[in-house]
């Protein structure tokens, strides 16, 4: 019985999720956005994004809830304290962007949860509003195209057993975005370490139905911050691992 809940989750994770063009898609001249909103700038990836954006020498404005968890001093990095589930806070920070770079996460892991669709789903309300085109967003392999491709023990256990309203979750914040008119381009990593940034990683369809596949968050926000100025995987969710 229990394998037959895995695999239904998996399967109703790929309904859910994303499934559209595969392969990427003609790149096409982009402006390279000064101002870059970053939205879950406390987690592991969302640092990362902070750091390589200002060194890539971006106006920065991190959307945080406690901005003493964002210990960076940067003249070119302003702290916006507030809630993604606030629709005003967000309106506010998304206003005069150019892009907006979503690293957003939780750990409510045990309890359904809409956190992450409703918090997206606000962030693009306020994009259109504010008329700020290019979003970014970090999800996970094993929803829609990608369903299944984190490995046997993702599929088999850690998904089903610790993380399924997490990824469900996940689903339907993919849903909400490929439901936007925003220009808009999901990341989906693999199992996230802490090692150091490569700079190489694959792309695209990715992720393996046996083995677990991995990739550093710096790698996943050097990828995230190309996409502010590459249109190759525009309206896709593309995967990434090493």
């Amino acid at each position: 019985m229990f394998i037959v809940y895995a695999v239904a989750l998996s399967v109703a994770l790929g309904r859910r999720g994303i499934r559209g063009p595969r392969g990427a898609r003609p790149a096409g001249p982009v402006d390279r956005p000064a101002r870059v909103l970053i939205v879950g700038a406390t987690g592991g990836t969302g640092r990362e994004l902070v750091g390589q954006a200002l060194e890539r020498g971006h106006l920065v404005t991190a959307l945080v809830r406690n901005p003493s968890s964002l210990a960076v001093a940067h003249p070119r990095l302003r702290i916006v304290r507030g809630n993604v589930l606030d629709p005003a806070i967000v309106s506010a920070a998304v206003r005069e962007q150019d892009a907006v770079v979503s690293a957003l996460g939780h750990k409510q892991f045990f309890r359904p949860t809409r956190i992450l669709a409703n918090g997206t789903r606000n962030i693009l309300r306020a994009m259109e509003e504010h008329h700020v085109r290019r979003f970014v967003c970090e999800t996970s392999l094993g929803i829609g195209d990608s369903a299944g491709r984190m490995g046997l023990s993702y599929t088999f256990f850690v998904v089903p057993v610790i993380l399924p309203f997490y990824f469900w979750d996940k689903a339907r914040q993919e849903r909400a975005i490929a439901e936007s008119r925003v220009e808009w381009i999901v990341v989906r990593p693999g199992v996230l370490t802490n090692a150091a940034k490569r700079g190489r990683y694959r792309i695209g369809i990715v992720g393996s139905f046996l083995r677990t596949v991995r990739i550093s968050r710096a790698d996943v926000a050097d990828f995230m911050l190309n996409q502010m100025t590459d249109s190759t995987y525009l309206g896709t969710a593309a995967g990434v691992c090493w």
